[in-house]
């Protein structure tokens, strides 16, 4: 495809150039972006030269803390080769797992907008109060759900699910164990000081929901 003629020279070059360019954007220096995208400063000088070449993790690292689709940074496909608006839609946040539909509850307080492409009326936002699931999660984190009340606790061995258990809500990695021909439901955290919890019939548990993506992380 042939540059447009009113595309910025950044997007006629190598990916560093748009890092720059949506740097600069921002307002941030490369030390900003580097702690930001938890990078280290050189490296991040090395890429935007066009010296080095970023993983797929440094670029959505990147991606995250300048708030862009990774794609956009990439420059994958027409839609992709100049600067495009970014267009959010808001979700209802919550400060604990809802129990019901996020868009019936009452428990909402606020809403938090989040890039239109991750938007959907089943999902929510939660931010995180607990340590639990560190270091991939952090207290204040918000990270986005999908309301999947009726998925079968197989079905997501290994995900983050937003769960209820005896009423209490928990989040953590969801797993299926047999144990003496009997199948029993694991909750792990992340965090090794966190006790697995064990599910058997004596507990009441449901899952509300699956973490999907972490879309926003104080510094």
């Amino acid at each position: 495809m042939p540059p447009r003629l009113d595309e910025p020279a950044a997007f006629r070059g190598h990916i560093g150039q748009r890092i720059r360019y949506y740097r600069q954007k921002a307002g941030l220096n490369q030390t900003a972006l580097a702690r930001k995208a938890k990078v280290n400063q050189g490296f991040l000088s090395e890429i935007e030269r066009g010296r080095r070449k970023p993983s797929p993790q440094s670029i959505h690292a990147i991606a995250l803390a300048l708030d862009l689709p990774p794609a956009v940074i990439i420059g994958e496909g027409p839609d992709h080769d100049t600067p495009q608006p970014l267009i959010t839609r808001e979700l209802p946040l919550f400060g604990t797992i809802p129990a019901g539909p996020p868009t019936q509850t009452q428990e909402q307080m606020e809403m938090f907008p989040v890039l239109r492409h991750l938007w959907s009326p089943n999902r929510y936002c939660l931010r995180l109060s607990f340590d639990s699931m560190e270091p991939t999660l952090k207290p204040d984190d918000l990270v986005l759900v999908e309301y999947r009340p009726e998925v079968n606790p197989a079905h997501v061995q290994g995900r983050i699910c937003a769960c209820l258990v005896d009423g209490n809500p928990t989040l953590k990695r969801v797993s299926v164990e047999r144990r003496q021909d009997t199948a029993l439901i694991i909750l792990r955290g992340d965090n090794p000081e966190t006790p697995p919890i064990v599910i058997d019939d004596t507990r009441e548990f449901s899952i509300q929901g699956i973490v999907t993506h972490l879309v926003s992380r104080a510094l």
